[in-house]
């Protein structure tokens, strides 16, 4: 080894995932603890104060800020060029590592010379091993079996199990053509060899390329499950949206062209292509029937329930207007629909009274256009009340069947009460408790776990019991205390329940967050301390309604508004900029970037919460004032601010 040499370089890339990065670094000085080693992380313009903590909590990490989003293949590369590691570790800021990982692959390599680049065993944030941790090359056949469904239908099939080599056993060490971009470690002579990742892939395929040329060197790729890690999945970017499909399928068509006969590139982009829409369609699909379906289901049913309503009427000899039935009809059901929209009640978890809260105010929105209209074309105030009556049943009965039908998704019991289980001693399981009862959690028991094998005083059992303490107290939730318990025993545990309906979290210490997994949709989750209530799905969707609602009156008004203002041409530019949803009419204020790191993203304000706050006033007072708008949101909140500010709405 050069004087100058380390054993091993760790390269982390991350972009807006500050939690998880903290804790991959956590678990990364754990595992270099006896290895000559360093560490870079490279971020790529996060916005959510990931550099700033990296700076306080990891000094001797080397940090490259950039500024602005480089991708993922040139952020590597960047760091890669200034390693000094006789092995470079590629690995994803959403991971968790063993405390003995690197020894084991570093020891795997040393012992194979011919090994280029080495994989390990990933499980997800379930518990669940992650098929991709091994993989064989996406020649056009493997990735037509891949791209429609035949790989997953016939997992441990030789012919068409290829992309994910199933049919190898996940527990054996064995020779493979394709790394994991989560975890590359390679042999710094192989890249030396075949170069760096290819900077034409922006994200997706650069893993497969450089593997790929790995192998083409002359050098071997290994899949060794000697050790394992935490991978949550998906945190930097949201695998079921159509940009991804886009953008990942895209990068399989230059890694054909690149390293394909032209007549298997032309095929292969072929199929790719054909696959882009296909998923994409597949992808809109989905959306639309998510989001669309049961609202217009909905309607319907509204409209159909108003129809037949007229032939009461018709029973006591009343003529009902044939304009009330083509338009009143449809207006009364698409206002008691949106009236309920904005009410929550398309929102999950489904709360009952967000339909009475819906009917109440459309049926109040009804009456008083309904006044305002001439005597000629009014009707029946009777029948907007009925109307309203049916509306509410309609919708109380129906989450009611869809609660006995489809229970896990149209639970109507709420944020189910849940029991804990926290492995630690004693202080940090009081201060995860602390946490627990300041989040969104519903807390029914929290049982103490010891981490060692002898019991103390409050605790249930100790951490050789933990399946049998999760069984006999049926518990929904375990969390690792991270200062207490190795994340090798974290991650033993995990995988040994990992076929239990179990949800794992993982505390770091002396942090104020919780991570781990709540779905298979969202792999990578936490708890905070609740602060967010201006990101709920309702108050989003209310601020966004209220911002489109006032650029329009304000835009209506600027006729005579416009003379209290100074710059005209702003006050136009910052309504027209609120009008298509690039600025809100309030936001935060951004004088204090270290205090308001934490809080939940919004767009950017015209006005702040602290207007009537001196510009040079701690930024400590604006902090805690921005905090206090994000947790106890409401549209009044902007409401008055804008009333009280509205001369400030051209700055």
């Amino acid at each position: 080894m050069k004087p100058t040499e380390k054993i091993l370089s760790v390269v982390i890339v991350n972009y807006n995932v500050e939690y998880f990065l903290e804790q991959c670094l956590n678990s990364v000085q754990d595992a270099l603890k006896g290895i000559d080693g360093e560490v870079f992380v490279v971020d790529n313009n996060s916005i959510d104060g990931s550099v700033s903590m990296v700076k306080e909590k990891f000094p001797d990490v080397n940090l490259i800020a950039n500024k602005g989003n480089v991708g993922f293949s040139k952020a590597n590369n960047q760091a890669m060029r200034k390693s000094k590691g006789k092995y470079i570790l590629l690995l994803n800021p959403d991971t968790v590592v063993e405390e003995d990982t690197f020894a084991k692959c570093i020891k795997f390599m040393d012992e194979h010379p011919e090994g280029g680049g080495l994989g390990v065993r990933m499980i997800d944030g379930k518990g669940n091993f992650l098929p991709e941790s091994k993989r064989g090359l996406p020649t056009p056949s493997v990735a037509f079996y891949k791209i429609f469904g035949l790989s997953r239908l016939f997992p441990k099939s030789k012919t068409f199990g290829k992309y994910h080599l199933g049919y190898l056993d996940e527990h054996e060490t064995n020779e493979i053509e394709i790394l994991s971009g989560a975890y590359m470690f390679m042999r710094k002579d192989a890249l030396e060899k075949v170069g760096l990742l290819d900077e034409a892939f922006f994200m997706y395929g650069e893993d497969i390329d450089l593997s790929y040329r790995i192998v083409k060197g002359g050098y071997k790729n290994y899949y060794f499950p000697g050790t394992q890690i935490i991978h949550y999945k998906g945190e930097s970017t949201k695998k079921s949206s159509i940009n991804y499909v886009f953008v990942f399928y895209r990068a399989m068509v230059i890694f054909a062209e690149k390293h394909f006969s032209q007549k298997n590139a032309k095929l292969f982009s072929f199929f790719i292509n054909m696959a882009i829409y296909f998923r994409a369609g597949l992808a809109l699909m989905n959306r639309f029937i998510k989001r669309i379906a049961l609202p217009l289901v909905d309607l319907s049913f509204m409209i159909f329930g108003l129809f037949a309503m007229t032939k009461l009427w018709e029973h006591e000899h009343i003529e009902f207007p044939q304009e009330v039935i083509w338009y009143a009809i449809p207006g009364y059901s698409l206002t008691w629909l949106f009236s309920t929209l904005f009410s929550g009640g398309y929102d999950f978890p489904i709360k009952l009274k967000s339909f009475v809260k819906g009917g109440m105010i459309g049926t109040g929105i009804i009456l008083i256009v309904y006044a305002l209209l001439p005597k000629s074309v009014q009707f029946s105030r009777l029948y907007i009340l009925l109307g309203a009556a049916w509306v509410i049943i309609y919708y109380i009965l129906s989450r009611l069947i869809l609660h006995l039908t489809f229970k896990q998704r149209f639970d109507l019991s709420g944020i189910k009460s849940k029991n804990f289980a926290i492995i630690g001693e004693s202080s940090e399981v009081n201060r995860v408790k602390q946490i627990l009862k300041n989040t969104t959690q519903k807390v029914n028991l929290i049982l103490s776990v010891s981490p060692g094998e002898t019991k103390e005083e409050g605790d249930t059992g100790v951490l050789s019991q933990l399946d049998q303490i999760v069984h006999i107290h049926k518990v929904d939730e375990v969390i690792f205390c991270a200062k207490n318990t190795t994340a090798e025993m974290i991650i033993e545990w995990m995988s040994k329940m990992a076929s239990k309906q179990i949800e794992f979290k993982i505390a770091q210490p002396e942090s104020m967050y919780l991570i781990g997994s709540n779905s298979i949709d969202s792999a990578g989750d936490l708890y905070v301390m609740e602060i967010d209530k201006i990101s709920t799905s309702t108050n989003k969707r209310n601020k966004r309604a209220f911002d489109l609602f006032m650029s329009f009156i304000l835009i209506i008004l600027s006729p005579i508004l416009i003379w209290g203002v100074s710059k005209k041409a702003r006050y136009f530019k910052n309504m027209w900029n609120v009008l298509i949803g690039k600025r809100s009419f309030v936001g935060y204020s951004f004088n204090a970037d270290e205090y308001e790191k934490n809080l939940p993203q919004i767009r950017d304000g015209i006005l702040t919460p602290v207007e009537h706050i001196h510009k040079d006033e701690n930024p400590a007072l604006k902090a805690k004032l921005n905090l206090i708008y994000a947790r106890d949101y409401s549209v009044l909140t902007d409401l008055q601010i804008l009333l009280r500010n509205w001369q400030k709405l051209d700055r």
